[in-house]
């Protein structure tokens, strides 16, 4: 397969699996429908930023070594598992709270929409893993200089488009107007989810290492 082969491929599973549902989708989304729309492009930012991370780690092999380095791996997991069951805890205890529409003020600041976003993303590292394995299975052995070095930022690219995507059309008169009827539900049932995945990935963690 080419290398032009080859880099297609990998922006093609990428794509992917920046779509598929898990915590930074619930995340941007609530964070777009409940504040102004430049908070839901400030988390989609953080996002991108935080895939690029792990890809720059991949394309350096030191999530290999991550796997390797058992113990550390499981820290890594355990906190990151840790960090999302917080803000699942959050989001359910704002369920009862009055929605604050665009405009009147009571929101996160950009800065803080940004962290949090590139927190929940940097927070699993199982995306690492995902990134390296992906990674070692389609770059061929001697890949060519220019395509290590164009993968970085195409991750940041897919990132942040598809939640710019999730942000703007979360961020329309339509979706608040749905999320305000029914926001106690649609919190809890955003944090009961971000919950579950934290827990999950702690499981996982000691299961996996069976301590």
């Amino acid at each position: 397969m080419s290398a032009i082969a080859v880099f297609f491929s990998i922006l093609g599973v990428l794509l992917l699996g920046a779509m598929s549902p898990g915590p930074s989708f619930v995340l941007v989304s609530r964070i777009a429908i409940t504040s102004p729309r430049l908070h839901g492009l400030a988390a989609a930012l953080g996002m991108g930023i935080g895939g690029t991370i792990f890809s720059c780690l991949a394309v350096l092999g030191l999530t290999a070594l991550l796997m390797q380095v058992e113990w550390l791996y499981l820290i890594l997991k355990v906190a990151g598992g840790a960090y999302l069951v917080y803000v699942a805890i959050r989001i359910w205890n704002s369920a009862a709270e009055p929605l604050a529409l665009p405009g009147t003020g009571g929101h996160m600041s950009l800065a803080r929409s940004f962290s949090f976003a590139l927190m929940t993303q940097l927070s699993n590292p199982k995306t690492a893993i995902v990134y390296a394995s992906l990674f070692a299975a389609l770059l061929p052995a001697n890949a060519p200089l220019w395509l290590l070095l164009a993968l970085p930022p195409m991750v940041f690219i897919i990132e942040t488009g598809w939640y710019t995507f999730v942000a703007t059309m979360f961020s329309t008169a339509r979706a608040r107007a749905t999320y305000a009827g029914f926001k106690a539900w649609i919190d809890r049932g955003a944090g009961a989810v971000m919950g579950a995945l934290g827990m999950k990935l702690i499981v996982e963690a000691f299961k996996t290492h069976r301590i």
